[in-house]
């Protein structure tokens, strides 16, 4: 089966945080998983380079917004790199192949009919000498009376026009906005209705919160949105009268899905049109806060083109995480970056913690105390402990040789099953309920082991003992291929230690394999750190009562 993953796109104008790594990191797994079935994947993101964001950045530090836009593309490559993440393409909005194809696809939206001009009033701050993007104009709910973006607010959850806030300033510098008159296109997302209520309504598979999210802009009424932007910074509007403005990045950045696997389709031999057929699937990974444009925008630009192309199969949109129990502010400072952690600690740590204990459902609160306990505890103590007592058993005592053993009916079942049940949690989004299945099943083996006491049957009843050693053996491999999804490092080791392929079925490892010289899969982590941790985020925390 052709099978798409698109990850978000996060802004090239700052630092990936541990909020980021929560909500992407499932598009990883899957696409993981899915090789491992054999299936034909392409896993695509990239960094969404243009708009107000990087525009602004780049005038308060004298650069240009290509020059911003490409320094944290390169660290999010290198991010991304040190965390495993398996894309087939990791592109940037910028990317001429990108502007290509989005020049093309808007050149053909504009004659669908559902694309029409419109004069709008549209915010523009005179100190930054900007026209503003609506999520950079803050101002009162005209409804509820709190604070809220020119988008949306965030505690009644209005859709708004920044025309309609109370009292609007510029998100950046805090002063006063003013509105002028500008033609733009606009995509008449209202007419669609009736295409967008059945595709949410058949969405067996989508995440709750994106349900619940995309019913209710549909029943609060669906507004048409501005296609295009009086904005420097960003692909050029292919039509005559609209030299100057650019196209408006939510209605270009969703594209990159489509054309990064374009890419990945000349590049790798792909068929473009099968993958976006009527037979592929498609999953698309990202934040609470990244919904409607997956759901609403995404799919609106899809049949507005009239090509047939394939629509969302699955949304899996995470909640929110938190850090030591406050909101994450990368206006403040309070975070955790992931450039800061990717060197400190293994890549696997970090990816268990955060599929283990990540905001699958309802928030999640990242804490230091519980990330070092889950690594001392999970990955160490449970996993890591195992496998080390188990084969360096065998390089001790039987010199490194897998011993002789008979079938073990009950274990090969429970593993056979494990693959099934795994295998059916991930391509429904329950990365938690799976990453715990296979740690119960880890707890488990080493009741075994304790129960069947290798280290007296050793001279007792030889046999007895090296059946034991045996189906241990077996276990570890299958747990190396179960787990490479989630953990891939430690997975690669053992895989390359016992010989193992990664395809999603259950494996044997032969009686008289030699072993290679075994080392530690994970290093303890000294309980000093979360103190230190916790330390280093109050120093860089500029206000504490924000």
């Amino acid at each position: 089966m052709n099978i798409l993953i698109g990850g978000a796109w996060p802004y090239a104008n700052g630092s990936l945080h541990i909020g980021h790594i929560a909500a992407l990191l499932p598009g990883d797994v899957l696409a993981r998983y899915h090789r491992a079935c054999g299936d034909q994947v392409c896993f695509v993101s990239g960094s969404d380079c243009h708009g107000t964001p990087v525009a602004i950045r780049a005038k308060k530090e004298g650069r240009t917004p290509q020059e911003i836009s490409d320094y944290y593309h390169e660290e999010f490559v290198q991010c991304f790199r040190k965390l495993g993440f398996s894309y087939d393409c990791y592109t940037k909005t910028s990317d001429d192949r990108h502007k290509k194809f989005v020049r093309e696809f808007h050149t053909r939206l504009y004659q669908s009919g559902l694309v029409y001009e419109k004069e709008t009033p549209q915010a523009y701050c005179q100190t930054c000498q900007h026209f503003l993007a609506d999520r950079f104009v803050t101002g009162i709910c005209p409804r509820c009376g709190k604070t809220a973006r020119g988008d949306q607010c965030d505690d009644c959850g209005t859709v708004l026009e920044p025309e309609n806030l109370l009292h609007p300033v510029c998100a950046v510098c805090a002063n006063p906005v003013t509105f002028k008159k500008s033609r733009h296109l606009y995509i008449a997302i209202s007419r669609l209705e009736n295409e967008l209520r059945t595709l949410v309504d058949s969405a067996g598979t989508w995440r709750k919160n994106a349900v619940a999210f995309t019913h209710r802009y549909i029943d609060e009424g669906l507004r048409d949105r501005a296609l295009t932007r009086d904005l420097e910074w960003g692909i050029g509007v292919p039509k005559k009268g609209y030299e100057g403005k650019t196209i408006y990045i939510w209605a270009e950045n969703v594209l990159g899905y489509l054309s990064a696997s374009k890419c990945v389709a000349q590049e790798s031999g792909i068929n473009f049109e099968e993958l976006w057929g009527e037979h592929a699937k498609h999953y698309y990974v990202h934040g609470k806060d990244n919904i409607p444009f997956h759901t609403i925008i995404l799919p609106a630009l899809l049949i507005a083109d009239t090509i047939g192309w394939h629509l969302p199969d699955q949304i899996v949109s995470s909640e929110y995480l938190t850090l030591e129990g406050r909101k994450i502010s990368t206006s403040q400072n309070y975070a955790i970056w992931v450039k800061d952690i990717v060197d400190r600690y293994d890549a696997d740590s970090l990816r268990y913690y955060f599929l283990a204990n990540g905001p699958e459902k309802k928030d999640a609160d990242f804490s230091w105390r519980e990330y070092v306990n889950s690594h001392n505890g999970e990955l160490l103590g449970a996993y890591g402990n195992f496998v080390n007592r188990s084969l360096s058993f065998i390089r001790k005592y039987w010199n490194g040789v897998v011993p002789n053993g008979r079938e073990d009916v009950q274990i090969d079942a429970e593993i056979k099953a494990l693959y099934q049940t795994i295998g059916a949690l991930i391509e429904k989004g329950a990365f938690k309920d799976a990453v715990n299945g296979i740690f119960s099943f880890v707890r488990w083996a080493n009741k075994y082991f304790d129960t069947r006491t290798p280290w007296l049957t050793r001279t007792q009843d030889e046999a007895d003992c090296q059946n034991t050693l045996y189906q241990c053996v077996q276990i570890i491999a299958n747990l190396a291929v179960l787990l490479k999804p989630f953990l891939p490092f430690s997975s690669e080791k053992l895989c390359r230690w016992l010989l193992l392929d990664d395809r999603w079925q259950p494996h044997k490892v032969p009686a008289g394999y030699v072993l290679p010289e075994i080392q530690i899969l994970f290093e303890r982590l000294d309980k000093q750190v979360v103190t230190q941790e916790v330390e280093k985020l109050k120093g860089q925390r500029p206000d504490d009562t924000v």
